[in-house]
């Protein structure tokens, strides 16, 4: 019985010691990074999708305005 408390013993000493305070470690770490929200490159790489997506919101009302005049029956057409 002894043996057996001792195999066991062992293994969870070794996690304890060694994998749970790195294992915790990295897992605040990554909430940390999670809860400070979009770095300066991500917050300029989204303006300026949100810049060309409303660009090219614009150019496609230009363009069915466009069609609409020329080909009134553009839109039935599947």
């Amino acid at each position: 019985m002894e043996d057996v408390i001792g195999i066991l013993v062992a293994p969870i000493i070794i996690f304890m010691i060694f994998v749970a305070p790195i294992w915790l470690i990295l897992h605040y770490r990554s909430k940390k990074q999670v809860a400070q929200g979009l770095s300066k490159e991500e917050f300029t790489a989204l303006t300026e999708l949100a810049d060309k997506a409303e660009k090219m919101a614009d150019r496609i009302q230009t363009l069915e305005a466009i069609l609409d005049a020329e080909a009134p029956q553009w839109r039935n057409r599947a």
